[in-house]
């Protein structure tokens, strides 16, 4: 009977119109969303802003040199006051720099709220100017710091000798907080999903009929089981149409060749990343996605279901959706501003052993690497505490299935445990 209830919940799910319709189409808007992305980067890569400087020091005229994105005008014999007018009433002007004699600190007049980078950018040349001058005061030669620049690298190697980059890191956070957000994604829009379905068959009494002749039990695992197929199969699609997808834009875009050639120069090449990709346990982290997907889905689609079940529609659901959203969103705080940082702390450590937070934050610590048995233990707790809670889950889903025109609090909830 579980496995006709199985096929039966995956039928209805694949056969919905908008599962086909967003399954073939998520990946395309997913992609056309990106390429708008990079399109009005471009369009702001391109703006060129007009920047007017009155400079009685003639420092700024050293440090400040045109760019693609950045044009200066420097004023001569002017005044200041007329400097500010002719700016503010200019409306191609971006903004007015001033640096004078009686000031130290240098300004910058705009009637737009100024770029933070802009700024930044600025700044820091202003104080390579300045220890410059105070390097040539002292008698050192600036030029010196920067004629061997291997030299303030740090070259990253384990104790066996084997060399990685910073470039290294970054993939891994990369993939890291990837796989523990796409998790996250999955628990929250098929776990709602299987709510979902409880809440329609309740409603509409069918399950009344269903019930006489299925186990309580059995019913919420097949919907369980059932969702967790079809999410298995809508994500598979996903990855075949992207990998399509990268394959037709690496072959319709001629621009390609070009963008690997001027990556070569920047430090994070397209050469070393891919080298970084496939140095990491690419195996282990797929079988590891799965698993433990699976067991959080399993863990947190179980507890959906028991709330489905005790509720009459989706508004009497809200009180319930905190506490499990929660662990959710603390398992990717911890992930992205914990195990980033140190993946092999107490904090990621103990937060990758803890059932409810596991299947985000071990996977933000997999390709930073983790022992064996870190990964069994977080794995075994992770199934242990799904078959707890699916048992807890089962008397609520047992009890709540069939009542209806009440609103249940936590303490109904504590009663229908304890009913036998």
């Amino acid at each position: 009977m579980l496995k006709l209830i199985i096929v039966r919940e995956f039928l209805a799910r694949v056969r919905n119109k908008s599962f086909v319709l967003m399954t073939f189409m998520s990946p395309i808007l997913v992609f056309i969303m990106f390429g708008v992305i990079a399109y009005l980067t471009k369009i702001n890569d391109s703006e060129i802003k007009h920047i007017t400087v009155f400079d009685k020091t003639d420092i700024l005229k050293n440090i400040l040199f045109d760019t693609e994105q950045i044009q200066y005008r420097f004023l001569d014999d002017i005044s200041l006051a007329e400097a500010k007018k002719q700016t503010a009433e200019d409306e191609t002007t971006y903004g007015l720099i001033v640096k004078t004699e009686a000031d130290a600190q240098v300004s910058f007049f705009s009637n737009e709220s100024v770029s933070p980078v802009l700024i930044s950018n600025i700044e820091n040349k202003l104080k390579e100017y300045y220890q410059n001058q105070a390097l040539m005061d002292l008698g050192i030669d600036p030029t010196t710091f920067y004629d061997n620049p291997e030299n303030t690298q740090i070259s990253i190697q384990n104790y066996t000798g084997k060399e990685t980059s910073k470039t290294n890191s970054y993939v891994k956070m990369i993939f890291g907080g990837f796989a523990g957000y796409l998790i996250m994604m999955f628990i929250v829009i098929y776990g709602n999903m299987v709510m979902r379905s409880v809440i329609e068959e309740k409603t509409n009494r069918v399950i009344e009929i269903i019930i006489s002749s299925v186990k309580p039990f059995d019913l919420m695992m097949g919907k369980i089981l059932g969702t967790t197929m079809a999410g298995l199969l809508q994500f598979t699609i996903w990855i075949f149409i992207g990998f399509l997808l990268l394959q037709l834009f690496g072959n319709l875009n001629g621009a390609y060749p070009q963008t690997i050639a001027d990556t070569q120069t920047s430090a994070f090449n397209l050469t070393v990343i891919l080298k970084e990709i496939l140095a990491l346990p690419l195996g282990f982290m797929i079988v590891s996605f799965l698993l433990f997907f699976t067991g959080g889905y399993f863990l947190y689609s179980s507890i959906y279901a028991a709330i489905g079940a005790a509720v009459d529609n989706e508004t009497d659901t809200q009180q319930f959706m905190l506490p499990i959203l929660l662990p959710l969103i603390l398992g990717v705080y911890i992930g992205f501003f914990t195990v980033i940082e140190n993946p092999h702390g107490t904090v990621s450590t103990v937060f990758s052993m803890i059932p409810f937070t596991a299947p985000i934050v071990m996977l933000m610590r997999i390709p930073f690497g983790v022992p064996w048995w870190q990964w069994t233990i977080s794995l075994l707790l992770l199934f242990g505490t799904f078959l707890v809670v699916v048992w807890f889950a089962g008397k609520i889903y047992r009890v709540g299935i069939l009542m209806y025109g009440k609103k249940p609090s936590y303490r109904e909830l504590i009663r229908w445990l304890k009913h036998q």
